[in-house]
């Protein structure tokens, strides 16, 4: 399992995704969800996955090769005219993999089962953000819903629906994220540190921030314990019932 989430602010995007994949309770490691397609002042298109690791490194791989092989008149992340086409293109990768490999999983008894969140910036373009599903469908978010989820996204969707809008300050985002990333790690085992978190401002067609935070990272460690000590605080406030 995974979280990642992506927002569409007015200042611009902001994505985060969790690192941890496992196969088994012995078998836990570190894989980046997060990958970056940039060509400066012309692009930034960020892609996040969610699922079985082999299926999204396939896809995400054929992306990448597209891109490096550059055939005459066949579209790729680098060349694509909107982040529409760009939605378009991982939708037909899933598909892809899909007739691919959906049989040979099925006969094994494990389901097909990955999802991406895309967003950037194409120049003449505003910022996009689209979910993608595992049939290659996929929706586009909007100022009403200004984010998306993928992977285990229970725990951490409440604080995000009472704090985040699509004018909510982009730094203010991303504490209101850290939080949500906590909440999650804290309730399920799947999900952990280090979080890979990328800001980008709108038109500036350039990838500047990105950050992986561990767990020991010191502001990571104060939004976290401020957190917890508030949300106890505010607890032992509330009154008891007087049913009886």
């Amino acid at each position: 399992m995974t979280y990642c989430v992506g927002m569409l602010l007015q200042e611009g995007l902001v994505f985060a995704s969790d690192t941890r994949t496992n196969a088994g309770v012995d078998q836990v490691a570190i894989s980046p969800k997060m990958h970056v397609f940039e060509v400066k002042n012309d692009r930034v298109i960020v892609l996040m996955s969610a699922g079985n690791l082999a299926i999204t490194q396939a896809v995400v791989g054929h992306l990448r090769e597209a891109i490096k092989n550059n055939e005459e008149s066949a579209k790729h992340l680098h060349n694509v005219n909107s982040l529409f086409e760009a939605a378009g293109l991982v939708g037909l990768e899933l598909r892809a993999a899909f007739e691919r490999d959906a049989e040979s999983l099925k006969n094994h008894n494990i389901d097909f089962n990955a999802s991406f969140i895309l967003g950037g910036q194409i120049k003449d373009e505003k910022p996009r953000l689209f979910n993608i599903y595992a049939a290659g469908n996929f929706i586009e978010t909007c100022i009403e819903t200004p984010y998306f989820q993928i992977g285990e996204t229970k725990y951490g969707k409440p604080i995000i629906d009472r704090v985040v809008k699509y004018n909510t300050e982009m730094l203010e985002a991303v504490k209101c994220l850290l939080i949500s990333f906590d909440s999650t790690i804290r309730s399920n085992v799947s999900v952990a540190a280090p979080i890979d978190l990328l800001l980008y401002r709108t038109d500036t067609l350039h990838a500047d921030c990105n950050q992986r935070i561990t767990e020991n990272d010191p502001y990571y460690l104060q939004v976290r314990q401020g957190w917890s000590d508030g949300l106890r605080s505010v607890f032992s406030r509330l009154p008891n019932p007087d049913w009886c």
